[in-house]
């Protein structure tokens, strides 16, 4: 088996979980393709290739680091396919969901069959009149945010060409199943199953007590328009591709014509990870 590696190598602990990895695969006679940036690592068992290269080049690949590293391999296999396998050498890994410990197990699991497979759907975005960015994919979210300056912004809100609401702001997130976790709680959306295919939409701060976050089936075609009174606004994807908007910028998001496959177990269900990371259900602590 191929076994492509994304590591954030400035984590604690990254370096051991890679040595793990690595000797593992020297062990079982499975191959590591590592970037070529990760040259400290040698030996008859790896394959270096740029970054770039690595998800094409590989049956599976694992992402070593938090969250953000993962937000960041799912930009890096794309269109690839390849499945995804999260080891959280981070803080909260909602997303990587295994620990160091587990890798080795886990990687005994794949190469017997004993795994799932749980096909997440990412945004695509797309702005009319402004600069595109590179990737123009999402695996958490897209938020339109109100810029440097702290005032209001207007969003006209469209689907499918018919006038929803437009949304006096700070912003709005919208977000797929698999951000529901994310800056879409964080602004009062619901949580939804990862395996669910629907697009959220929620107001940053909204200057009305009648707008709601809502929900629109996958295929809904949402456009939104930016009014900010000439101010440079921001489109950011995943919390880490930014781009400046325009006053009068519009911005088309849709469901992207492919879908992410992540590397399950049972062990590891959505509802377990609710209740071990966001202490979901868990009464309020009284007391000292």
């Amino acid at each position: 088996m191929r076994i492509g590696l994304f590591a954030n190598m400035g984590r604690s602990g990254a370096s051991c979980a890679v040595e793990s990895l690595l000797k593992w695969a020297g062990e079982t006679g499975n191959r590591v393709i590592l970037s070529t940036g990760l040259t400290d690592f040698t030996g008859e068992h790896l394959i270096h290739v740029p970054r770039r290269e690595i998800a094409v080049n590989s049956d599976i690949v694992v992402s070593m680091g938090g969250d953000g590293t993962m937000l960041a391999s799912a930009r890096e296999v794309g269109r690839a396919g390849t499945p995804i396998l999260g080891i959280n050498v981070g803080s909260l890994g909602f997303l990587t969901q295994l620990t160091p410990k587990q890798l080795v197990e886990a990687l005994d699991a794949i190469v017997a069959g004993k795994y799932g497979i749980e096909e997440r759907m990412l945004l695509k975005a797309t702005l009319d009149g402004n600069e595109q960015p590179e990737c123009p994919y999402a695996l958490n979210d897209v938020v339109i945010d109100k810029g440097a300056v702290s005032r209001l912004i207007d969003v006209r809100f469209r689907v499918n060409g018919e006038d929803i609401v437009t949304y006096r702001a700070d912003g709005i997130v919208i977000a797929t199943p698999t951000g529901s976790t994310a800056y879409n709680l964080a602004v009062g959306g619901p949580i939804l199953h990862p395996k669910m295919r629907g697009i959220l939409a929620a107001p940053i701060s909204s200057f009305s007590l009648t707008t709601r976050p809502m929900l629109f089936d996958r295929d809904d075609i949402l456009e939104l328009t930016v009014e900010s009174e000439g101010r440079v606004t921001s489109l950011t994807l995943d919390g880490q591709v930014m781009l400046p908007l325009q006053d009068g910028a519009r911005v088309t998001i849709t469901r992207a014509d492919y879908a992410l496959k992540f590397i399950v177990f049972p062990e590891t269900s959505f509802y377990k990870v609710l209740r071990n990371k966001l202490h979901w259900g868990r009464p309020p602590r009284t007391g000292s």
